[in-house]
C-alpha cells in the first residue's frame, strides 16, 4: 500500500483556505492617497514577479540535485518548465506597459526609496547561476535574512559548477576557460555519442538566452516608462540596466558557437 501525505484535517479545506486567499488579496496595499488606478497593477505585477522567481529557485535547485545524480532526463524534465516560466516573466512586461508614463509617473514618486534592483530573489538566481558580484550585498542590513540568503548562495556550487562536474566526470577536461570550450565543440560535433549531454547544453543555452530576452524587455519598458530619471532606489535606472544586457552564465557555451564548423 503506497505511502500518502498526511494533510491537516482539523478544519474542513477550502479552496481559499489552502491557497490563503484572504491574507494573498491583503498584500496589495497602494501608497497613493487616493490610490491611484494602476498602482494596484504596478504591485501586483511586481509580486507576481517575486512568486515566478520563487518557483524558478526552486526548479534551479532541482536541476542542480539532477546533474549530481547524472540523472539528464530529469533536468531536461525540469528544464522545460524554467522555460516556461521564462517566457511568461517577459510575457508580462506586456501587461506592465498598458500603464502609461503619465500612470505611473502620478504615483511614482511615492515609491522612494523603494527599487526592484532591491530584489534579493533576482540576486539569488543570479548567484545561484554564476553571476556573483558581490558589491550588491552593501545595499542589505548586515544582519538581515536577505543578506544571509545571499551569503549562503555565494558559499554554494553555481548551476554551472554542476554542470562542469558533470563533464569532468563523464571524461572531459574543464580545467580552463580553453579547455571547456574545446569539451563543448567535442560535444556539439559528435551528437549522436553525446546526445543527452548535447541537449542539456541546449537548455542552458536557452535559459541563459531567455535571462537576456527578459532583460532587454524590462530595460525598454524602464525607457519607455521613464527615459533615462534615475530609479527610485537611487540606481542608474535604465543606465544601469544597460549594464546587465551582457550578463551571461555561462560565456564558453557562447563561445563556442565561434568555433563551430571552422
Amino acid at each position: 500500500m503506497s505511502k500518502s501525505v498526511r494533510m491537516n484535517t482539523d478544519a474542513e479545506l477550502t479552496y481559499g483556505s489552502y491557497l490563503r486567499i484572504d491574507d494573498l488579496l491583503d498584500l496589495q496595499r497602494p501608497r497613493s492617497d487616493p490610490p491611484h488606478h494602476d498602482e494596484l497593477l504596478f504591485i501586483i505585477i511586481h509580486q507576481v514577479y517575486e512568486l515566478w522567481f520563487r518557483q524558478l529557485l526552486h526548479e534551479i535547485e532541482a536541476a542542480m540535485r539532477n546533474l549530481r545524480s547524472d540523472d539528464l532526463l530529469k533536468v531536461s524534465k525540469g528544464f522545460r518548465r524554467i522555460h516556461a516560466i521564462q517566457r511568461l516573466l517577459e510575457q508580462q512586461v506586456d501587461i506592465l506597459e498598458t500603464m502609461t508614463p503619465q500612470d505611473f509617473n502620478a504615483f511614482r514618486a511615492g515609491l522612494n526609496p523603494a527599487s526592484g534592483f532591491q530584489s534579493a530573489q533576482f540576486r539569488e538566481i543570479e548567484f545561484l547561476c554564476g553571476a556573483q558580484k558581490t558589491g550588491y550585498l552593501k545595499y542589505l542590513e548586515p544582519t538581515s535574512a536577505e543578506r544571509e540568503r545571499l551569503e549562503r548562495r555565494l558559499a554554494e556550487p553555481t548551476l554551472y559548477d554542476d554542470l562542469k562536474a558533470l563533464l569532468a566526470r563523464k571524461g572531459f577536461a574543464v580545467g580552463g576557460s580553453n579547455a571547456l570550450i574545446a569539451a563543448f565543440r567535442t560535444i556539439y560535433e559528435h551528437e549522436a555519442e553525446y546526445f543527452g549531454l548535447h541537449m542539456l547544453l541546449e537548455d542552458c543555452i536557452e535559459f541563459d538566452e531567455r535571462m537576456l530576452l527578459w532583460r532587454g524587455r524590462h530595460v525598454r519598458m524602464v525607457e519607455r516608462m521613464i527615459g533615462f530619471k534615475p530609479g527610485t532606489g537611487g540606481s542608474l535606472g535604465a543606465r544601469y540596466l544597460h549594464t546587465t544586457l551582457e550578463k551571461r552564465f555561462f560565456p564558453e557555451l557562447w563561445a563556442v558557437r565561434t568555433e563551430l564548423g571552422t
